[in-house]
């Protein structure tokens, strides 16, 4: 072998080492900061409790208030973020000329690079007060805007990831269809679509990871009130949302309270590790089935 093979070979090793070790190192900071607070706080009651006041004087540790924040935020992302991305994936591959998807495509991963601060105020100034136009009783903080607009964030991750799985599609799969007659339309939804599922469903689980991680557009936009509720109307919090409140606050360290952002992050991070795994587990299944 040669001295650079081995050079770069041992880069990689160092790397994948690196990433190992910082996984590890999360892991630690989170359990080291979150097994205190269990052993204060319930396990039961902080998973099924319904009310999350712990910078009250009446404190209540059940994180269900947060979760559901963070679940209909990321519900409402997806919601218009799947049915857009997957459009546009579905035009650039079928319809646009190649000269037209060399340059929309670029454009669209622009949106990716937008600080997330810029999307929550846009949420707050231009999406909220627009639609308090048709819905009076919509709060000033709220999570159908921060939804919203959440979903045209992450919009560029959809459609790009979807695109690249469906050129992926071998194109005599493509020829086949127009051989049997079948429309544009026809191969675009029921040959190619079908064929790159398993990419489109990994951009979209991670699309959700993406999207229950969010912090900064949601804090702005969303208000900071824990409610166990999925009434997108009023003001809610999500788990980053409160860690970023407490972190930046006056809460003590090393208090009871402080440790509240470990269980919310040890939370976050178990939600984010099994979305992972789960792209990642159906991308192999597909694989396996298709090999």
């Amino acid at each position: 072998m040669k001295l650079s093979e081995k050079i770069i070979e041992g880069l990689l090793w160092l790397a994948a080492t690196i990433t190992i070790l910082v996984t590890i190192g999360i892991i630690w900071v989170l359990l080291s900061g979150s097994i205190p607070f269990f052993q204060k706080v319930s396990i039961i009651e902080f998973i099924t409790g319904t009310e999350w006041t712990p910078l009250f004087a009446k404190k209540e540790f059940g994180i269900l208030p947060l979760v559901a924040g963070t679940f209909l935020t990321t519900a409402i992302a997806i919601a218009v973020a799947l049915p857009l991305g997957l459009t546009i994936a579905i035009y650039l591959n079928e319809y646009a000329p190649a000269r037209l998807k060399s340059t929309i495509k670029p454009v669209l991963e622009v949106l990716a690079t937008i600080p997330t601060v810029v999307y929550g105020f846009f949420a707050l100034t231009v999406v909220t007060p627009f639609l308090q136009g048709f819905i009076p009783n919509l709060a000033g903080f709220n999570a159908l805007s921060a939804g919203i607009v959440m979903g045209i964030m992450i919009i560029p991750m959809i459609s790009s990831l979807s695109e690249d799985a469906i050129s992926a599609v071998p194109k005599s799969l493509r020829e086949a269809a127009y051989g049997m007659g079948s429309t544009r339309l026809q191969t675009a939804f029921k040959v190619m679509v079908p064929a790159a599922s398993s990419g489109i469903i990994v951009s979209v689980i991670l699309a959700i990871s993406r999207a229950v991680g969010e912090t900064m557009l949601v804090a702005i936009a969303a208000g900071q009130q824990p409610r166990f509720t999925l009434n997108p109307l009023v003001p809610i919090e999500t788990i980053t949302t409160y860690i970023v409140q407490v972190s930046l606050g006056d809460v003590p360290h090393g208090s009871l309270e402080y440790r509240t952002i470990f269980a919310a992050g040890l939370v976050l991070f178990v939600f984010t590790f099994a979305l992972n795994n789960l792209s990642f587990w159906i991308k192999k299944k597909y694989q396996e089935k298709y090999d």
